[in-house]
C-alpha cells in the first residue's frame, strides 16, 4: 500500500487535473489518507482470498456510476480485476496473471528484468506500453498528523530524549526476524546513550516484543497491540531513527522520511527496499540468502542470526551521522 503512492504521485505529475480514487481494504484507509494525491479511499469489503462474487458484481455496479475513465490494478489476481469489469470502466491496466483475458483491456506483458522492483511495475502501468521507465521515481511520501502525533507524545509518555523505533515483527514469516536477543542488545546500546526505545508492531508481534523488552531490562517503551495503524503512523513520525526488519513498518517509516535502517535476511532489497534517500539497509551474504521461504528451510537462520547488533549499531550511527551533514 505504501508503495503505491509512487504511482498516485507519478500520475498527478504526469496527468495534470486527475482524480485518483482508491479501491482497499478498510484497514489501509489511514494509509491513504496521509497520501494528499488520493482523493478518496473506497472500501472493498470483502475479506482477503474471498471471491465474493456476488459482492464484487454488486460493488461494480455502484462504481460504475462514478463513470471512472481508466482503473489500474496492481494486485495480479484474477479475483481483483472483477470489479472494474462488473463496473464497465473503459481502460483496465494491468499486469498478465491468472486467466484475466477480457476481464482487463489494457494487458501488459511483464518482462522481470526490465522491472526488478515492485514499485517498478506498479509506475510503468501508467504508462503507454513498451515506454522506456524514467528514473528516479517518485518516493512515496507520507503526510503525518501533526496533531495526532503529538497527542500519541502525550498519552504514550514519550519524554523529549531522541526516539528509536523498532519495528521487530514481520507478518511474512519468521525467516524474515532479526532474533530477539540482538534486538535487545541494540536497545541497550542506545539506551545507554540517554536515548528512549520504543517497540512498534501489531497485537501478533506481542510476544516477541515482550521478550525484547524483558532482555532489554524492561527500559523500552512497548507499543505492540496499543495503537491503532493511524497512531502507529503518527507516532513513528516523532522517531530519530527506525530499526525493522523487512515489513510494511519499514515502509511507512521510509516514506516518513525517517533516517531508517532495514535488516535484509529472507527477502532482498532488490524487490522490496526502502524508497527513501534517509534510509539504508544490512543484508545477509550467504548463500541461501534470500530464500523468501516463510521459515527456515535449513532450519538454522544463519541470515538473520549472523547480523550482530554490533554491526547493526555501527551501520545506524553512520546512517545518522550520514543525516546530519545532509
Amino acid at each position: 500500500m505504501v508503495m503505491s503512492q509512487s504511482l498516485y504521485r507519478y500520475l498527478k505529475d504526469s496527468r495534470p487535473g486527475v482524480s485518483i480514487d482508491v479501491l482497499a481494504p478498510a484497514w489501509s484507509e489511514p494509509i491513504l489518507a496521509r497520501m494528499p494525491e488520493v482523493d478518496e479511499a473506497l472500501e472493498l469489503p470483502i475479506a482477503h482470498g474471498a471471491i465474493g462474487w456476488r459482492r464484487r458484481r454488486l460493488l461494480g455496479r455502484d462504481v460504475r456510476r462514478r463513470n471512472y475513465d481508466q482503473a489500474i490494478l496492481l494486485p495480479n489476481s484474477f479475483k481483483s480485476a472483477l470489479i472494474p469489469f462488473f463496473a464497465n470502466i473503459p481502460r483496465r491496466t494491468g499486469w498478465r496473471g491468472e486467466w484475466r483475458y477480457g476481464l482487463l483491456n489494457d494487458l501488459r506483458l511483464l518482462d522481470e528484468k526490465a522491472l526488478p522492483l515492485m514499485v517498478q511495475r506498479f509506475v510503468a502501468l501508467a504508462q503507454a506500453p513498451g515506454n522506456v521507465l524514467r528514473e528516479p521515481l517518485p518516493a512515496p511520501r507520507l503526510h503525518a498528523d501533526a496533531s495526532r502525533a503529538e497527542a500519541c507524545r502525550q498519552n504514550f509518555g514519550l519524554s523529549a530524549a531522541p526516539l528509536l523505533a523498532l519495528c521487530p515483527g514481520a507478518e511474512f514469516g519468521g525467516a524474515k526476524r532479526w532474533p530477539e536477543n540482538s534486538y535487545a542488545e541494540l536497545a541497550r546500546n542506545y539506551l545507554e546513550q540517554g536515548w528512549q526505545v520504543a517497540l512498534f508492531g501489531s497485537a501478533n508481534d506481542a510476544e516477541v516484543c515482550a521478550a525484547i523488552n524483558a532482555s532489554a531490562g524492561s527500559a523500552c517503551l512497548d507499543l505492540t497491540g496499543r495503537t491503532s495503524l493511524a497512531d502507529a503512523v503518527d507516532t513513528l513520525s516523532l522517531a530519530a531513527a527506525v530499526v525493522a526488519n523487512d515489513s510494511g513498518l519499514m515502509h511507512i517509516a521510509a516514506a516518513l522520511s525517517i533516517p531508517t535502517l532495514v535488516i535484509y535476511g529472507a527477502t532482498s532489497p532488490d524487490f522490496t527496499p526502502p524508497l527513501s534517500s534517509r534510509a539504508d539497509y544490512i543484508r545477509s551474504e550467504i548463500d541461501c540468502s534470500p530464500c523468501f521461504a516463510r521459515e527456515c528451510p535449513l532450519g538454522h537462520h544463519r541470515c538473520m542470526r549472523e547480523i550482530s547488533a554490533g554491526e547493526v549499531t555501527a551501520q545506524l550511527d553512520r546512517l545518522l551521522g550520514r543525516m546530519e551533514t545532509v
